[in-house]
């Protein structure tokens, strides 16, 4: 089996290991992720880069990635306010990337809506051979539905380019939680776009005074939004959802009941959000630990990934081949 992994993310050349959340992950997970934590913590973009395009080559699952960048926030006149020193890149970054390593990724372009070009940047970036878009509305504080983005959306639908949207909770950079939920969807959906959620719409810690009830498998008590999208993914026919991060405890709760809802899975794309860290022995799925350790043992971090949802997803699954039906 092999396929492609439709959520991945370069990090700024900027990057600096110096926020206590990254500090933490290349601490505990750099090995994990393939890479070398000393060399990650002295040259950080490069030996990302470099570990990334590896890890991939060697991959036994994937072809290639698809190679997200996160544009900066804008104000609605135009204005650059803020850009994330570790998470925002720059689309010339991810095409600089591709070039490199044209075997390893395919492209995808981000640009915020309220950049005054907006729409001629959009053509730009697919002369140059970006195959999709990326929004994180819930970091830039855009609210999706609003009706001066649909030239916007027209543009995209046009030139047949797939939309990644980011739905559900967020936890490595500032966001606005209004901003996350499905009824982003709705107006990208309307408009004709072909839209793909991400993240399944988990992860949101809901339960404040019975704790345990954020890690129950128990599907009375997963994230409403999860059960949304469900529901959204069977009315329309131009919306796709991925299942980038799901292995994050807050998620992989759901996997069982996800792999059980066949009706949908001809819309569920196989993605990993690389290098959001998770864990692969403590975890909220329900997988005996023998299968675990085996898995835990393997050290390409996109083949460790693919091994845990191959126990719910086996090989044969449509999601591995769903990617053909978005991208051109």
């Amino acid at each position: 089996m092999k396929t492609i992994d439709i959520h991945t993310h370069l990090l700024s050349p900027e990057t600096r290991f110096n926020r206590l959340y990254d500090k933490i992950a290349v601490r505990f997970f750099a090995r994990k992720l393939g890479t070398d934590p000393k060399r990650l913590m002295s040259n950080p973009y490069d030996t990302y880069v470099e570990s990334m395009a590896k890890a991939v080559r060697e991959s036994q699952y994937l072809e290639k990635a698809c190679l997200f960048a996160v544009d900066a926030r804008f104000d609605k006149k135009g204005r650059e306010v803020k850009r994330d020193k570790t998470v925002c890149s720059m689309t010339d970054d991810v095409l600089a990337v591709t070039a490199r390593y044209p075997d390893q990724f395919i492209p995808f372009f981000s640009i915020n809506p309220w950049r005054d070009n907006a729409l001629e940047l959009i053509e730009q970036q697919v002369e140059r051979g970006c195959r999709g878009a990326k929004f994180l509305q819930n970091y830039w504080g855009v609210d999706l539905n609003d009706e001066h983005l649909i030239p916007y959306y027209e543009k995209l639908k046009a030139l047949k380019i797939p939309l990644i949207i980011h739905i559900g909770s967020e936890y490595t950079i500032e966001s606005f939680a209004n901003f996350e939920h499905p009824n982003m969807l709705e107006l990208p959906l309307a408009t004709g776009v072909t839209v793909i959620a991400a993240h399944m719409g988990l992860g949101r810690f809901n339960h404040k005074l019975l704790l345990w009830r954020n890690l129950s498998k128990n599907p009375r008590y997963f994230d409403d939004d999860y059960y949304r999208l469900l529901d959204m993914l069977k009315q329309h026919d131009n919306l796709y959802a991925d299942i980038s991060a799901i292995l994050a405890p807050l998620r992989a709760r759901a996997l069982r009941h996800l792999s059980q809802q066949t009706d949908v899975h001809h819309k569920i794309l196989f993605g990993s959000d690389y290098p959001v860290p998770f864990s692969i022995r403590l975890n909220s799925y329900d997988l005996p630990a023998k299968t675990t350790k085996a898995i835990n043992q393997l050290d390409n971090p996109f083949d460790r990934y693919t091994a845990a949802i191959l126990e719910y997803f086996p090989p044969e699954s449509q999601i591995y081949q769903n990617h053909k039906k978005v991208l051109r």
